[in-house]
């Protein structure tokens, strides 16, 4: 992996609070009218740590035929929050004729999408709008896991002369990833500030939960790994909400959202050792839960293959086949540099709880989680 060049950065960042608190960004996932604008800043105004209201402008769906935003005459309802509330307003732009739109309408922050930041082309065109511009930048992470093409878009944007620039992690596609919206990796948003520790990271807890009962777990698992911030989608009423109703909260239960997280920030007296020793001891914990989600989900699939072999009655025991599996996972290992004798004592560990699984769905006796 290439070395970032070094980022011409502001000295007071917007994405970094004086007090050392974490940033709290909120708003709807969409502009759907001025009064739901205005009625969701009002709850949020009474909301302290909130002080940037979000909302999206411009929605393009992976499939068209919902709602793809309300567009620019959304423009003016921000204008309309920052007024009646003074917080600053931020949106999503993906053009130049976006960045043009909402400069004109005195939209305070700007920040590139998940599916923009995996275009270069799109990013350069972004740049090249904002050349001149003094407007602070937030950059979401590719959809997916590219940590170049992370990087590369806040270089282009730097190059353009965007000095006040923060990154957002906001998870990443990936076939299955579950029990998220979009898988967290943070060992990604980790490599991120080894890399850049200088830019601002802000998590969006939102967009990897996909939905409400994760919003939590997954800010603190963020905060644990010290970003600077949280981006979290609010609304006056989810549950009518245009799009993405089931990932966002009420001002009021992001309020007690925001209640139930420990932050603690890392004194100016911790050694730089101790700092990643912490960071890598969360990064730990995370990768143990992933692990324990990665058994489970298998034991389901061994649940599905016991089923078959009965419906086929095929024996449960096929030893050609459990040879041809740990040829391949030693195989497996050896590329990956692993201890084959510590790959194998696991998977035969595996491979008899699988059996288990496997008697006790034929029995149709429900097996004990493990």
């Amino acid at each position: 992996m290439s070395t970032p060049k070094h980022l011409n950065l502001a000295a007071n960042s917007t994405f970094k609070r004086p007090d050392g608190q974490p940033l709290i960004i909120a708003g709807p996932c969409s502009a759907e009218s001025e009064e739901q604008m205005l009625q969701t800043a009002r709850g949020l105004q009474l909301v302290p740590e909130v002080t940037i209201f979000r909302a999206g402008i411009w929605k393009p769906r992976t499939r068209p035929g919902a709602f793809e935003g309300i567009g620019k005459v959304g423009l003016k309802w921000l204008k309309a929050v920052k007024e009646e509330t003074g917080m600053k307003t931020a949106c999503e732009v993906a053009t130049a004729e976006h960045v043009n739109d909402a400069l004109k309408q005195g939209v305070d922050i700007l920040w590139v999408g998940a599916r923009t930041t995996v275009n270069p082309f799109s990013v350069q065109e972004i740049a090249d709008a904002l050349e001149g511009v003094d407007v602070p930048v937030l950059v979401k992470n590719p959809v997916n896991p590219d940590l170049q093409l992370w990087l590369g878009a806040l270089e282009r944007l730097n190059r353009a002369g965007i000095t006040d620039l923060a990154a957002i992690h906001r998870g990443f596609s990936s076939f299955d990833s579950r029990p998220y919206r979009n898988h967290p990796k943070w060992n990604m948003a980790y490599e991120f500030k080894k890399l850049l520790p200088e830019v601002p990271l802000i998590c969006d807890p939102s967009h990897i939960a996909g939905k409400r009962s994760l919003l939590q777990q997954i800010s603190q698992e963020a905060l644990n790994l010290q970003v600077d911030g949280l981006m979290i989608e609010t609304h006056i009423n989810p549950d009518v909400a245009l799009s993405d109703a089931s990932q966002q909260v009420t001002p009021q239960g992001l309020s007690d959202l925001l209640a139930s997280l420990v932050f603690e920030r890392v004194l100016s007296t911790t050694t730089q050792n101790e700092e990643e020793l912490s960071e890598l001891r969360n990064l730990i914990d995370y990768l143990d839960n992933e692990l324990i989600n990665v058994l489970s989900r298998r034991s389901n699939v061994a649940k599905q293959i016991g089923i078959l072999k009965k419906e086929s009655k095929i024996n449960l025991l096929q030893t050609g086949r459990w040879e041809q599996v740990m040829e391949q996972r030693m195989k497996a290992a050896l590329r990956e540099g692993l201890d084959e004798g510590f790959v194998k004592a696991i998977f035969q560990e595996i491979h008899q709880h699988s059996l288990h699984v496997q008697a006790a769905a034929v029995s149709k006796v429900i097996a004990p989680a493990v």
